[in-house]
């Protein structure tokens, strides 16, 4: 399970922020009209399914190599100019031709790295980060969050309970499960009058949306991902997530980088929104709430790209999940080995 601590390399960051030296003006352009930008069918107009609600039906997906922050130095560049974009796909894609244990002079690429799928472009109209607000770019973690984040990262080794739920297992939460990884970027989208379907392919989950505005079950029961409930507005589906544990983290793949680790609290709200804005594409945005983790609330925008091609496979975690014992044994055996080498006291 070595994917799970999928992260990018040193040197695509250092690829990144050369890209970012110029800064373009912003122009007012937002997460909708650059998925918007995506539309290659001047004709096409908005599906319905049989009982009249926006179609948001098939499977999608959202690998990207836009980083999920944007880097503090270049905190005022919202968007790259397309030949920056394409100087980043080609650099990034010649990291990963060298990322079969034998890198070219120059370049870092992971062991194995032909088995990923973490993309091979920048978000449409070059958007420089998944999160869209606060305006940096930055997710705006309060300094007690970063330190449990980092205690637990220090103990990871000692028990399965510094793991993150993923690590383990469990699930990537609301929103987690959304947030573009190494692998399995794939999402299905299925439809009733009365509910919204969505089936991961990371971990394989299921979650299902009432549409009928039955209230959200009493304060006292909390949920892995949460108690959703959506309502249309236009053609917009808004899902609201609250119930949330406070045992969850809200990012666990190595690609959120810093946010990885972030806990959350069972004060977390969060709001998505699905609109679909062409034959193949979902403006896909959400707002994060959580007062005793983040100063602020914040959001991420993206595309998720309709892929009728793709094949969604079983995520057997459990079957396969040898990460955890090995990690623990492997530590333990470390410690007799110390303790035996230490001088013994007489």
């Amino acid at each position: 399970m070595s994917h799970r601590f999928f992260t990018f390399s040193s040197t695509a960051m250092a690829v990144i922020m050369i890209a970012f030296l110029m800064t373009v003006p912003a122009g007012g352009q937002t997460a909708a009209s650059v998925a918007a930008s995506t539309a290659s069918d001047d004709a096409w107009t908005h599906p319905r399914t049989k009982w009249g609600h926006p179609d948001l039906q098939g499977l999608w997906t959202n690998e990207t190599i836009t980083p999920f922050e944007r880097p503090e130095d270049i905190a005022n560049k919202k968007f790259l100019t397309a030949e920056e974009a394409a100087e980043i796909e080609n650099r990034m894609a010649q990291q990963r031709a060298a990322g079969d244990g034998s890198s070219a002079p120059g370049t870092v690429g992971a062991y194995n790295q032909v088995w990923m799928d973490s993309g091979t472009k920048v978000l449409p109209g070059g958007q420089t980060s998944l999160v869209v607000d606060p305006p940096n770019g930055r997710v705006p973690t309060k300094t007690s969050a970063e330190a449990i984040r980092d205690y637990h990262k220090a103990r990871a080794a000692d028990s399965y309970i510094h793991m993150s739920v993923w690590d383990r297992c469990i699930t990537r939460g609301v929103p987690g499960s959304i947030f573009p990884a190494g692998y399995n970027n794939a999402y299905r989208i299925l439809q009733t009058p009365e509910y919204v379907a969505i089936v991961y392919e990371m971990i394989h989950d299921a979650r299902i949306i009432p549409l009928d505005r039955r209230p959200h079950v009493e304060e006292k029961i909390r949920l892995w991902m949460g108690d959703s409930r959506g309502r249309w507005e236009g053609d917009t589906l808004i899902v609201e997530t609250t119930n949330h544990t406070d045992k969850g983290w809200i990012a666990s793949n190595g690609a959120s980088r810093r946010i990885k680790g972030i806990p959350q609290s069972e004060a977390l709200h969060v709001v998505e929104r699905f609109t679909r804005v062409s034959s193949g594409t979902i403006a896909y945005e959400v707002t994060i709430e959580d007062p005793a983790m983040y100063t602020q609330p914040w959001k991420i925008a993206m595309p998720l790209t309709r892929d009728d091609g793709y094949q969604m496979y079983e995520y057997a975690c459990h079957e396969g999940n040898t990460a955890v014992g090995l990690t623990l044994s492997g530590a333990r055996n470390l410690e007799k080995q110390a303790e035996m080498a230490a001088p013994q006291s007489r």
